[in-house]
């Protein structure tokens, strides 16, 4: 594993699945396997359960670990080429992306979606100059279009709640929400749960279709009752439009999760992400009700970013 920005950069996702909840068994079996080295995690957005799950898991390994919140911390930074820096940007990136390399034998960057230019968060315009200029692997700790670490996660903690003897029906289900959210979460769990044994469905408003490139050929239906018939898991989130970009469209009917719609569920286990916005995205009686697994995903955060840095750690220790 050179990087690890997506599902793709994996060469089995059941096996990387089976290392996490290994390592959930003895999170401290390997604390010595990264003594002498260094991880940057670089902070560009907010952070709670990343950073922490992030640095456990990094302690967890005995990795050195370095925590920059580049928002408030470091100085103001230039993304552009060509830019002539006469303004209030103070460091290009490529300078500070060559100053981690010098420093660091891992960097992990979180960098959110802009969420005003459809074209320059399509296109990854921060991941990729990381991707670019650094000359150690690069860890995705969420991207404009993807949060890998957040969707191993979820994929463990599925797997960990599945014992019958048949496929899963997993629903990932649009939620209300007060602002603009980008696509990162429902894109990234879309494009994993893809590679996983189950069968899964989408539901949203009309007008909140995820982009085409990451659902694939996934049913995506619009009926939010409908969707939810005989599911097994039901994923919570919110975004905004893909289409209409960055837009929040007026939606009539009630999308929030209540018990009374879980009824429609074969006893649905409930997941969402976090942070959470209580009786808005999802209510109540359903966060802290006996079917969620929220909390459980949030610690299997650190066994999913613990799988990750093992791999890489792996890698490293050949060379």
């Amino acid at each position: 594993m050179k990087n690890f920005t997506s599902v793709y950069d994996i060469d089995n996702l059941q096996e990387i699945i089976a290392k996490a909840l290994k390592i959930k068994k003895n999170p401290l079996e390997n604390p010595t396997k990264g003594k002498g080295k260094t991880i940057g995690l670089v902070f560009l957005n907010s952070s709670l359960r990343t950073r922490l799950s992030s640095q456990i898991a990094a302690q967890n390994l005995g990795l050195n670990v370095l925590v920059l919140n580049a928002a408030q911390e470091a100085w103001n930074l230039e993304f552009a080429d060509g830019t002539i820096m006469n303004g209030d940007t103070v460091e290009h990136i490529k300078d500070a992306i060559e100053v981690l390399n010098q420093y660091c034998d891992i960097i992990a960057v979180r960098c959110f979606a802009g969420m005003k230019n459809k074209e320059d968060d399509v296109n990854e315009s921060i991941l990729s100059q990381f991707l670019k200029h650094a000359k150690v692997p690069v860890v995705s700790l969420e991207s404009a279009t993807r949060h890998p670490l957040q969707s191993l996660a979820d994929c463990i903690t599925i797997t960990e709640n599945w014992k019958e003897d048949r496929k899963p029906k997993v629903v990932l289900t649009w939620a209300p929400h007060i602002k603009p959210i980008a696509q990162a979460v429902g894109n990234s769990f879309t494009e994993w749960i893809q590679q996983m044994d189950v069968d899964f469905v989408i539901t949203n408003p009309e007008g909140y279709d995820l982009d085409k490139n990451f659902t694939k050929a996934t049913p995506v239906i619009h009926n939010q009752d409908e969707a939810l018939k005989d599911a097994d898991f039901v994923y919570v989130k919110n975004w905004s439009s893909f289409d209409d970009y960055a837009k929040v469209l007026e939606v009539e009917d009630n999308w929030m999760l209540t018990n009374e719609k879980l009824e429609l569920t074969n006893q649905a286990k409930v997941m969402h992400c976090l942070p959470v916005r209580r009786n808005l995205e999802l209510s109540d009686e359903v966060m802290d009700g006996e079917n969620s697994v929220i909390y459980q995903q949030a610690k299997n955060r650190i066994f999913s970013a613990q799988a990750v840095f093992s791999e890489i750690l792996d890698e490293l220790n050949k060379n």
